[in-house]
């Protein structure tokens, strides 16, 4: 019986294991649902990967199983094997295809990033900000604690901003995000409203404004395939549109401490009317809030104010208001 040529054979295994490999990156169910714009180019780049992980594994995994069963040892067989010192195409071979492969990944991922937003940025370095040899630009603002920052209005655009098919269209809603230890702090400016959550419209052009008060934190909703770190001192920003209405889990993926692990958060997506009305609804609350806390006791003095808790401690109003006498001329 005639044998099977190798070059046929790896002919066909290199078509399976392409099929197989393309199979695996398009089916391969590893990322959480979409829900945002930017996620189908992440996607598209994992996959490719996997695609190429899953082929290289294939390769060499299956060659060590066929080596292991070719050239395993033979009872009764006791020589030496053949003296095989290199194999320079082999070696060419195998260091190029990598080489290759990192290159066209790299050249890809640059292109996903940019068209996801994150080319259209610029550092707008302020004039009186030094260029160091051999090091980033350098501000020179002085803070309280004698470091050298940028001046308000005069920071570097960092993060990913406005698609790059519209870099200069502002977006259809701001929200600018603090990060402290161990929380995340919403602000909408033009309505006022402040929150824990963060809330958008769906379809929407949403741009982040962040920024941190003590250590490097980061925002990332694995759903939007989006993460941006908030920096203490230099502003940054995460552009998205939120394609789907619901509720996706906010992660801080930079270590902040001893309590990392719970500075979690969530992002609502509503229908538009029903952020309205969201955003109604908490101006209204939180004004009434500010009035009832602020307003209100101002009204008073210190000593009808306490009255009332003075009267159920069993406490004589004449004594609240010889201790406040008291405290006027100790100041």
């Amino acid at each position: 019986m005639q044998q099977i040529p190798v070059s046929l054979l790896t002919l066909v295994a290199g078509v399976v294991i392409t099929l197989f490999s393309i199979w695996v990156g398009q089916h391969h169910s590893l990322l959480p649902e979409q829900a945002s714009q930017q996620a189908p180019l992440v996607d598209g780049f994992f996959n490719i990967m996997v695609t190429i992980a899953t082929a290289l594994f294939v390769v060499v995994e299956g060659t060590i199983l066929i080596f292991l069963w070719k050239f395993r040892h033979r009872k009764g067989d006791d020589t030496d094997g053949a003296p095989i010192e290199g194999n320079l195409p082999l070696e060419v071979f195998w260091t190029a295809i990598p080489t290759i492969i990192v290159i066209v990944l790299g050249i890809y991922s640059v292109d996903v990033y940019g068209r996801m937003g994150g080319l259209d940025t610029h550092n707008h370095a302020p004039s009186h900000v030094a260029q160091m040899p051999g090091t980033a630009l350098a501000a020179t603002l002085n803070d309280a604690s004698g470091m050298e920052m940028a001046a308000p209005g005069n920071e570097p655009e960092i993060g990913i901003g406005a698609a790059s098919d519209r870099p200069q269209k502002p977006a259809d809603l701001a929200v600018d995000v603090t990060g402290m230890q161990f929380a995340w702090i919403f602000n909408y400016p033009d309505s006022g409203v402040m929150s824990s959550e963060l809330h958008v419209p769906v379809g929407a052009d949403v741009q982040l404004n962040l920024t941190a008060t003590d250590v490097i934190h980061s925002l990332w909703v694995p759903q939007f395939r989006l993460k941006q770190d908030a920096i203490p001192g230099i502003p940054t920003k995460l552009r998205f549109v939120a394609t789907k209405v619901g509720t996706y889990p906010i992660v801080c993926t930079e270590l902040c401490g001893g309590y990392h692990g719970s500075m979690r958060s969530q992002v609502v997506v509503h229908p538009p009317a029903e952020f309205e009305s969201w955003l109604t609804e908490n101006r209204i609350a939180q004004q009434e809030l500010k009035q009832a806390v602020a307003v209100n006791p101002a009204e008073l003095s210190t000593s009808d104010f306490l009255a009332p808790y003075a009267q159920k401690m069993g406490v004589e109003t004449r004594y609240i208001a010889s201790l406040q006498q008291s405290r006027v001329k100790s100041h």
